[in-house]
């Protein structure tokens, strides 16, 4: 199987999933997501929402994103070498995707490509397909 599309932005999201914020109570360490992490979060859900295959994809699955961060007089699609790091980008998009049942377990994605370009065009396209066990 194999699932195809791009979600359109006006802005990629930059924040990543290392901004959890931590505070103290009762000498207990709480984590919680920051209001930025939140709001990436929920434009996530919003883009992939579309697109939840209609059962929880089985097997083994590769990952192939392609990040675009538009700018301005970009006439074609060349190499953003700037942060935020692709790993860092694709933690939380791929949370996103698991808490949509796109698969069952993110641990599914044995096969990953994230590249990430300056484009005259914003957003993120995604391909994901199910792979022979």
């Amino acid at each position: 199987m194999v699932i195809e599309f791009f979600i359109p932005l006006k802005k990629v999201p930059t924040v990543t999933h290392q901004t959890k914020q931590v505070n103290t109570q009762h000498g207990k360490p709480i984590f919680y997501e920051s209001d930025k992490l939140k709001h990436a979060k929920q434009i996530f859900l919003d883009g992939l929402a579309d697109h939840v295959p209609n059962e929880p994809l089985e097997g083994p699955i590769r990952l192939v994103t392609k990040w675009c961060f538009g700018k301005a007089n970009c006439k074609a699609p060349y190499w953003k070498t700037t942060r935020p790091d692709t790993d860092n980008l694709i933690k939380l998009f791929k949370d996103c995707m698991t808490k949509l049942n796109y698969w069952n377990d993110d641990a599914q994605v044995c096969s990953e490509i994230t590249e990430k370009y300056w484009n005259p065009v914003t957003g993120i396209w995604v391909h994901i397909e199910t792979l022979k066990g």
